[in-house]
C-alpha cells in the first residue's frame, strides 16, 4: 500500500500519555507519536533498530549514550542500533520516529 492516512492506523499507548500510530514500510517503521503534557518519561532502553526522531511541535529531552538534550521542532535525533537512550516529555509534544529494521508495534490500544 502506497499511501497510509494515518488517522486511520489504530492508535497504541506504550506509557500513559504517549499514543502512537504505527506505519509499515517493507524495511522500515514510521511512528507518529502524541505527547500528552505529563507523559511519563520513556526509561533507558536499547535496541536492534536505529532510530531516527523527529521532532515537529514541542520539546522533549533525549538522551542518548549518556549525552541528554533538549530537542524541540526541526531537531532531528540519530541513534545508532544497540545504543542506549531515554526520552523526557517537556510538555506536550507531535514526533515522528522511525526504525530500521522495522519492528512490532508494542503498548494496548487507545480507547
Amino acid at each position: 500500500m502506497p499511501f497510509v492516512d494515518t488517522t486511520n492506523v489504530d492508535a497504541l499507548s506504550p506509557l500513559p500519555g504517549w499514543s502512537g500510530r504505527f506505519v509499515d514500510g517493507e524495511n522500515m517503521t514510521v511512528v507518529y507519536w502524541q505527547i500528552n503534557d505529563g507523559a511519563q518519561a520513556l526509561h533507558e532502553h536499547e535496541h536492534m533498530q536505529e532510530e531516527i526522531w523527529n521532532v515537529l511541535e514541542g520539546e522533549i529531552e533525549i538522551s542518548i549514550a549518556g549525552v541528554a538534550r533538549r530537542a524541540g521542532p526541526g531537531c532531528v535525533a540519530l541513534i545508532p542500533p544497540h545504543t542506549l537512550h531515554s526520552v523526557k516529555p517537556l510538555g506536550p509534544a507531535s514526533v515522528i520516529v522511525i526504525d530500521h529494521p522495522k519492528r512490532e508495534p508494542f503498548g494496548q490500544p487507545v480507547k
